[in-house]
């Protein structure tokens, strides 16, 4: 028996409607699995990134703008706690104010500032350790992101070449630039690899100029974060 044509103008009504839900469902369904497969990004570290001075110690300052070294060196700490933050490492920051970590201003702020960090720093049971800072030098000439590690510590000298391979190839680097042994207090007291990154001279009028951008402050975090994650995933 052949329906009459209003019921197969119904019939075929109802079943595009049909594959339309089930198409939406479908796309439902992808959407949920690409949202779900966005997060399985977790790496099962922690980092520690400390943003160099703070308070009434600000560092360095720029030539010509006179900005605080920690207040960029913070910027570019936040800025890089969230790219690592997105993949679901766990980041511990030293400082994530303006302020310093002495306490008080008597004498012997600026050990009592370090002593803290290094509290911090021993205490996150890290898989690294980050320290951002940033040069300056009475020759204008001298430009670049340097990272430096310390002398003997196979594991940090790894760390710090990661980390300077990608800064090599930012924007603002002039030259290709070597990781460099550093004698420094924080990298010597850290009991996990450890570098500290120079993000470059404020001292020289062109990277100034570069260093006030907040883009290339972004792009400055993304590098420093892939060095870390190509040592970490090594």
């Amino acid at each position: 028996m052949q329906l009459p044509a209003r019921f197969k103008r119904k019939f075929f009504a109802l079943f595009c409607a049909c594959l339309f839900v089930a198409f939406l469902f479908g796309v439902w369904v992808v959407k949920g699995v690409e949202k779900a497969n966005s997060k399985v990004h977790f790496y099962p570290f922690t980092v520690v990134i400390d943003a160099g001075h703070g308070g009434i110690d600000g560092g360095v300052s720029g030539k010509n703008s006179k900005v605080k070294e920690s207040d960029l060196n913070l910027d570019i700490a936040k800025k890089l706690k969230k790219e690592f933050e997105k993949t679901g490492v766990k980041v511990v920051m030293t400082r994530s104010s303006f302020g310093g970590l002495y306490g008080t201003t008597a004498k012997g702020f600026k050990k009592r500032d370090l002593q803290k960090r290094i509290e911090i720093i021993n205490g996150a049971n890290a898989d690294l350790m980050i320290s951002l800072h940033l040069n300056y030098f009475s020759s204008q000439q001298c430009r670049g992101a340097t990272t430096f590690y310390k002398d003997g510590d196979e594991k940090s000298k790894r760390l710090a070449q990661a980390v300077q391979t990608q800064l090599n190839s930012s924007s603002g680097q002039t030259r290709n630039l070597s990781a460099l042994k550093g004698d420094y207090f924080i990298l010597n007291q850290a009991n996990c690899p450890a570098v500290i990154c120079e993000c470059g001279f404020l001292s020289n009028d062109e990277e100034e100029k570069l260093l006030l951008l907040d883009e290339y402050r972004q792009e400055l975090a993304i590098l420093i974060f892939k060095g870390a994650t190509a040592y970490l995933l090594s």
